[in-house]
């Protein structure tokens, strides 16, 4: 079962190495850009250990943070330990307010976010928005593991662009494929979930997340009771309130998205 994921994912695909400097570069300048504002949030997925890899590879100045939702499975929690330690570096924990969290439970009792798509996102705001916007606040930029193939809403996703609050917010993998993701994990040999060898491509709240079968969705395991156009917790769609950033939005035109396929 071990390197399952690899075995089935990765392979070397044309543009590669053309993406991964153009990702690199992209991350450069966000740090040079934003100086000790900006920080990338990892929710320790495939992708966001790609990411996890390049910043320390390169040794770019931009912090690394993960919100710690309180229901994130064992197997994610030995990961964040082993990035640390992989690595030499620190990450940012952020977990949400336990008396709310204890409120919420005993209003709602257990698994709350399986009865309604409104308990569902009121669990995500409670475990992950208010955690993201600790993190972010004082921050005039972020970062994330997003891709354009990861879901028909993120087909359009740009490499940079401002979020509501102003804050400037980077995909840099926006142009990877998953094959990519898996190709840069095997040969740099990146650690990663050991979930994912498990058939678990998409990995949020253990009692979000479930195994897919051949042929499903990538992301058909995350709230799986679900409709489809209802499948995202809120990170990426509306972000969390800040004060705007003094520095206008990147503009480099061979980092700005024009069209679905990279260059």
């Amino acid at each position: 079962m071990k390197g399952a994921a690899i075995r089935l994912y990765a392979r070397h695909e044309p543009g590669f190495d053309e993406r991964r400097a153009h990702s690199v570069a992209l991350l450069r300048e966000a740090a040079e850009r934003h100086a000790g504002r900006i920080v990338f949030t990892t929710s320790l997925g495939a992708e966001d250990m790609v990411l996890t890899d390049l910043i320390a590879r390169h040794h770019l100045p931009i912090a690394v943070a993960t919100l710690l939702t309180g229901q994130l499975h064992a197997e994610t929690l030995a990961l964040l330990a082993a990035t640390e330690a992989h690595y030499g570096i620190e990450i940012e924990r952020l977990q949400p307010d336990a008396a709310q969290v204890l409120q919420f439970e005993a209003r709602h009792g257990e698994l709350p976010m399986r009865r309604s798509v409104e308990l569902r996102q009121a669990c995500c705001a409670l475990r992950k928005l208010q955690p993201l916007a600790r993190a972010l606040a004082g921050r005039s930029a972020w970062v994330t593991g997003l891709r354009r193939e990861q879901s028909n809403a993120r087909a359009e996703l740009p490499f940079s662009a401002l979020d509501e609050q102003g804050r400037e917010k980077f995909n840099p993998l926006a142009d990877w494929h998953q094959a990519d993701v898996w190709h840069h994990i095997e040969t740099q040999g990146v650690p990663y979930n050991v979930l994912h060898d498990r058939f678990f491509p998409s990995i949020g709240c253990a009692p979000c997340t479930r195994a897919v079968t051949p042929g499903e969705d990538i992301r058909a395991g995350r709230w799986w009771w679900e409709q489809a156009s209802a499948k995202e917790c809120g990170l990426h769609v509306a972000a969390p309130p800040a004060t705007p950033p003094s520095t206008p939005p990147f503009t480099s035109g061979q980092n700005k998205h024009t069209s679905k396929e990279p260059a």
